[in-house]
């Protein structure tokens, strides 16, 4: 088995870590040079790809990928790997496709429950684009035949990326705005998930998050707790000094269910709350 990844970031190079036994050969994008020693390092033979011209040698070792994952996002003009490399991607005809998409495609929903079968209204432009970038690959597994995993990933934490680092970062705050939730998933739930789904490659759209969409402020303060530390003080959405993005988070309320991928899959969260997580994660500090 020989897997290929466009982008090796937080989440994919969780999975190739995961993995790494299961495949015999496993190839990787980056931007930079720089990052391309890393992924020697890492034993991922690297190759470069900005996502705006072919790389050079991806259409060859497409030729021979058993599994693609595409960890990157679309732009203005679509899904960079689909539009310089779907016709390799097709030519090799993998038996897995797997698109590491975000919960943001499902939009609003003022805190009501949402699953992979609520249609999706995105707000922000990112979603958008996301959302566009789902039905091309969609429509390319039925043209070509390569199955397609599209996987909603909620909030990514994990070693190195939490509430804990925020806090050594003096950049700890609990904004508060009433009724407001988000879905979080640990990095090593996605790199679990994924594992269990190319034992399944069928066509399908999976939500990855953990069990319990929970208010922000009480993350903070639940990491205040083991930290021993007086939690930052309350500050109301409406006076926080947020930049654009940020506050184009807080317009997105819903709560996103985990039941697909734990009933077809059979998927056991190794994660299904934050505080589970967080008193793990303690342990590394």
């Amino acid at each position: 088995m020989r897997l290929f990844v466009f982008g090796v970031g937080f989440s994919s190079r969780a999975f190739i870590e995961e993995c790494r036994d299961r495949f015999d050969w496993i190839g990787g994008t980056t931007r930079s040079e720089e990052k391309a020693e890393v992924l020697e390092d890492m034993g991922v033979a690297p190759f470069l790809f900005n996502g705006e011209d072919q790389g050079d040698g991806i259409a060859e070792a497409l030729q021979t990928a058993t599994h693609v994952l595409v960890s990157i996002a679309p732009n203005e003009t679509g899904d960079p790997v689909l539009n310089l490399h779907g016709d390799d991607i097709a030519a090799g005809r993998p038996g897995w496709l797997g698109y590491l998409s975000t919960v943001g495609v499902y939009g609003n929903h003022d805190g009501a429950w949402v699953d992979e079968d609520t249609p999706c209204r995105p707000v922000s432009k990112r979603s958008v684009q996301r959302v566009a970038a789902e039905t091309a690959w969609l429509d390319f597994s039925a043209q070509h035949g390569v199955p397609v995993q599209i996987f909603r990933l909620s909030g990514i934490y994990g070693p190195g990326r939490n509430t804990f680092e925020n806090f050594r970062k003096g950049r700890a705050r609990r904004l508060v705005k009433p009724g407001q939730v988000f879905n979080r998933i640990h990095v090593a739930d996605i790199a679990g998930a994924l594992k269990l789904a190319i034992e399944k490659p069928e066509t399908r759209i999976y939500n990855i998050t953990d069990d319990e969409p929970a208010p922000p402020q009480d993350v903070v303060t639940y990491a205040a707790e083991l930290l021993s530390v007086t939690p930052p003080p309350e500050i109301p959405f409406e006076t926080a000094d947020l930049t654009p993005m940020a506050r184009s988070f807080y317009g997105e309320n819903k709560r996103v269910s985990n039941a697909r991928i734990k009933t077809e899959l059979g998927y056991t969260f190794r994660y299904p709350n934050y505080r589970v997580a967080l008193k793990d994660l303690l342990t590394t500090l």
